[in-house]
């Protein structure tokens, strides 16, 4: 499982910066404000996604990929739980895997299987597959909201403020 110690926080705080997120690092052994699954998965607060050096980047990204989809207004009030809709759901697990697209050393590929080595189901066996052939409506509803292209299927990252 590829963790954030793994890879470069910086390049994490500036991509979640881009969508007006912070990544707040937590001390190693020290419990994640925010945390919906405890122990090292990542958690959320506002516009604050909260990780230690052993959280997932899938369970990071994930967190703030909810963050991401909801109208700024809307932030101010999560804590620890995010998610409005099944639909949001599902589509905030295809913009995980293009925000890991966004990120050196990370990658969609990456991200997706770590989404199935931590345990995430789909109908078709396997995050890729879902993302591949099976999210169509995830994909229009990022599309809707100008985070993705779905006929590209690639992120739509918005301009650096």
């Amino acid at each position: 499982m590829l963790t954030l110690s793994d890879i470069d926080p910086a390049a994490v705080a500036t991509l979640l910066a881009r969508y007006g997120l912070s990544l707040v690092r937590v001390a190693d052994g020290e419990p994640i404000p925010g945390s919906y699954w405890g122990e090292c998965e990542a958690g959320l607060i506002g516009s604050r996604v909260y990780a230690r050096g052993d959280t997932p980047v899938h369970s990071l990204l994930h967190e703030a990929a909810h963050l991401i989809v909801l109208p700024p207004q809307r932030r101010a009030a999560v804590h620890t739980d995010a998610t409005d809709s099944v639909e949001e759901e599902d589509a905030v697990c295809v913009l995980q895997s293009l925000l890991g697209e966004a990120l050196p050393g990370v990658g969609r590929e990456r991200v997706l299987a770590d989404m199935d080595a931590w345990g995430y189901t789909f109908r078709l066996g396997s995050a890729q597959a879902y993302v591949e052939h099976d999210a169509d409506t995830a994909w229009r509803w990022l599309h809707e909201r100008g985070l993705a292209d779905a006929t590209q299927r690639t992120l739509l990252l918005p301009t650096a403020s």
